[in-house]
């Protein structure tokens, strides 16, 4: 009579097509749950649209860029000691003269909630506020009009260090 002998070390488990299945079900199981909670921060931080149709807004983008261009502005920035800072300059360095009207808003580019609206003195191509902005980054949007009606966008970024 022969004996069998059990070559499976004591204590030792045998893997089985169920084990198997559940060390897989565990693995899918946890990167599903990892990428449906890095699918909910993505949208649930999300600032929202800027436009509601890309295509249609892209209709005229050369037009006003080109008009935008022949102003010949350019936004200088600061921010330093709690005070931001801008101004508007021409071609030459020197304040702009034709600035109608010029607003920005001030904010983080995560979220709306810490926007800050900056409203330039009516005809005036700066203005400074003084703000209280935490280390990170920060954008300004700036939206206007020249004397002669041509609208004037840009986006400007910064950063804020301790």
């Amino acid at each position: 009579m022969t004996t069998t002998t059990d070559n499976r070390k004591a204590g030792a488990r045998r893997l089985t097509g169920r084990g198997v299945l559940m060390i897989t079900l565990g693995f899918f199981g946890t990167i599903i749950v990892v990428n449906l909670f890095m699918a909910y921060s993505a949208l649930s931080t999300f600032p929202g649209l800027e436009v509601r149709n890309s295509y249609v807004a892209s209709q005229g983008f050369d037009a006003r860029r080109d008009a935008q261009t022949r102003l010949g502005w350019n936004v200088v920035h600061s921010y330093e000691g709690g005070r931001l800072s801008l101004a508007v300059t021409d071609e030459t360095g020197a304040a702009s003269r034709n600035v109608a009207d010029m607003t920005a808003v001030i904010g983080r580019p995560t979220h709306g909630r810490e926007d800050t609206v900056l409203t330039f003195p009516e005809r005036h191509s700066s203005a400074a506020i003084a703000l209280d902005l935490d280390p990170g980054v920060w954008i300004i949007k700036l939206a206007g009009e020249a004397t002669d009606g041509t609208r004037f966008e840009q986006r400007l970024s910064f950063s804020v260090r301790n």
